[in-house]
This record gives structure tokens, sequence and C-alpha cells, in this order.
């Protein structure tokens, strides 16, 4: 068990539009992933979707370099959402 792989596990709740990351598991590959995360994650009924992700395919960025890295969309104020009307009707925008 120890050589098995690593996954990530994301739930979207009955209530949720989004997956929220709940944990980690091994297994050998992503169908008994998948039925482990639902075993030990979804114990209550609470999840309709299910995603596992062997954590070694995830790239993120650096802590330690966000300013750097998320400093060029300071200069594009017209990507925030503050510009634009939301036409009556549009939910979960």
């Amino acid at each position: 068990m120890r050589d098995w792989p690593l996954w990530e596990v994301f739930v979207r709740s009955r209530r949720g539009l989004s997956h929220v990351h709940v944990g980690s598991l091994h297994a050998p590959d992503a169908e008994l992933a998948l039925r482990n995360a639902r075993d030990v994650y979804t114990r209550r009924q609470e999840g309709v979707s299910l995603w596992v992700v062997p954590s070694a395919e995830i790239v993120a960025s650096e802590p330690g370099q966000s300013d750097a890295f998320f400093d060029p969309a300071a200069d594009k104020i017209y990507r925030h959402p503050t510009f634009y009307d939301i036409p009556e009707g549009v939910e979960h925008l």
C-alpha cells in the first residue's frame, strides 16, 4: 500500500455548485480511488459528484512568489466584475 499513488479527493455537495477538496487517499488506480473516495468521503449521502486526481499531477504556484505571479492582473481593472451588469434571472455567476 505504501507504493500506491496518493490521490486528492474533491466532492460536490447536494447544495454546492463547485467541487471542494475534502482529503487524500492511497489507491492503485483511478477506479479504486473513486470507489474508496465514495466510501470514505460520502458516507452520509452528502455528495452528488466526486473527482479524484493524482497528487503527482497537480501543479501549483509558489506561495512565496504570489506578489510577482499575480501582479499582472492588477493593471487590468476591466476584468473586475464591477464593470458588468448582471441580467435579472442569472444565477451562480
